[in-house]
This record gives C-alpha cells, sequence and structure tokens, in this order.
C-alpha cells in the first residue's frame, strides 16, 4: 500500500504551473516571468523589446494578446485539469513601448463543468491599463501532474 501525499490548492496551483512552465516554450522564448500563481489565478509579465513594435513604434498587440492568454493559460490549468482556450477576446486601451514591463493578471470568474471564463487585465509598470482580456476555457483528457500527484 502506498502512502498518497495530499496537496493543498495553492501546492497543486504552484506543481501544475512548473509542469506548464517546463512545457511552454512559447512564453519561455518570448521572456516572460511567472509572477504570481494561485487556484484559478495567475500573474505573468514581459518587457517590450524593440522587435515587439509595429509600424506605429508601439508593441504589436499580438505580443498584448500573448501576454494574456498566456496568463489565462496559467490560470485555468491550476486544477490538474487539462484546459484549453474555447475562445479568447481582448480589447486594447493605450499603447505600450519598448522598454515598458507590462504585466496581465488572470482571474477566474466562472467555472462550472468542463467551461471557465477568465477575466485578464493588462498593464504597464506604472499602472497604466493597457488591455483587457477574456478567455473561455474548456477542459479536456488528461491532467498536468502523474496519478501519484
Amino acid at each position: 500500500m502506498t502512502d498518497r501525499v495530499v496537496l493543498t490548492a495553492q501546492e497543486l496551483a504552484d506543481a501544475c504551473a512548473d509542469a506548464m512552465w517546463h512545457e511552454d516554450n512559447a512564453t519561455r522564448h518570448l521572456g516572460m516571468r511567472r509572477d504570481r500563481v494561485a487556484p484559478g489565478l495567475s500573474v505573468i509579465s514581459m518587457i517590450i523589446r524593440p522587435e515587439m513594435t509595429n509600424g506605429h513604434g508601439t508593441c504589436h498587440g499580438g505580443y498584448i494578446f500573448t501576454l494574456a492568454d498566456s496568463a489565462f493559460a496559467f490560470a485555468c490549468n491550476t486544477y490538474n485539469q487539462r484546459a484549453v482556450a474555447q475562445h479568447c477576446s481582448v480589447t486594447f486601451i493605450a499603447p505600450a513601448f519598448v522598454g515598458d514591463r507590462l504585466t496581465a493578471t488572470a482571474r477566474e470568474v466562472s467555472r462550472r463543468g468542463r467551461g471557465g471564463i477568465y477575466d485578464i487585465n493588462v498593464t504597464n509598470q506604472n499602472g497604466d491599463h493597457i488591455a483587457e482580456f477574456r478567455g473561455h476555457s474548456r477542459t479536456v483528457k488528461g491532467t498536468l501532474l502523474p496519478d501519484e500527484a
């Protein structure tokens, strides 16, 4: 008989985030930093580099979307049930510039059955509101951690 270790909700969220981080090449490649994770919540940040700007000299919206999407992914995968994006939308509020540190804070709004709704607020280092993102998640087969966890 094997003794089974029971994780707290925070320990489970941390373990899931560690497992995802190890496999998330895009998030790591873009220089994102995982600042915080908790059940249904994550905070991810990224510094805007020159190659992330568009023809207007501001951060390309795709990078802002990607940052918010990464925060969304880490928030909805804190329960050891694989979850993917089903639908996402973004509203850009203000531009971001080279050197800005953008922070995306994802918070769970609702989680029922296989679906979840998450709101992600993106701000810069001054607290200026850059974008709002809403993500709808859907759980799929599989877990992030081995059965022993």
